[in-house]
């Protein structure tokens, strides 16, 4: 698959579309649970992460192209505004896309997909903090 090609189709349907999406949210959150180094950013949700996966999904599938679900159900999605209330350094942003890497390696796309998404989140992961660059 070329980069053109990439450019052309949502990232969305490349990555299968809501099933896809919905693995890699869940993967992402499987690996967030069992990954020592996301202890910081797993205590940042609550036990539950019931609802968490569901915003998930709902904001990647309209992020990568998909449905505007997450805006029908939950408004402008603010993202950096939203997380205003946790401390999102380099430590944290690290470990956020440790799990996100760990997750994508398991999704059923092409190679060029996966680094073309995961490209894009850690310029995502990136913008998402708001504390100095801690350690």
């Amino acid at each position: 698959m070329s980069d053109a090609d990439i450019q052309q189709v949502p990232p969305y349907e490349l990555m299968g579309g809501k099933q896809g999406i919905d693995d890699l949210v869940d993967r992402f959150y499987d690996v967030m649970d069992a990954l020592p180094q996301a202890r910081t950013i797993r205590a940042m949700h609550g036990p539950d992460l019931t609802v968490i996966r569901h915003v998930l999904k709902l904001y990647l599938a309209q992020w990568l192209g998909g449905p505007q679900d997450y805006s029908r159900e939950r408004g402008h999605p603010m993202l950096r505004g939203r997380h205003l209330g946790f401390s999102i350094g380099l430590a944290e942003r690290d470990a956020w896309m440790q799990c996100m890497d760990a997750a994508l390696s398991q999704v059923a796309c092409e190679p060029q997909v996966r680094e073309h998404v995961r490209e894009a989140m850690l310029k995502l992961a990136d913008w998402m903090r708001n504390q100095p660059n801690n350690p």
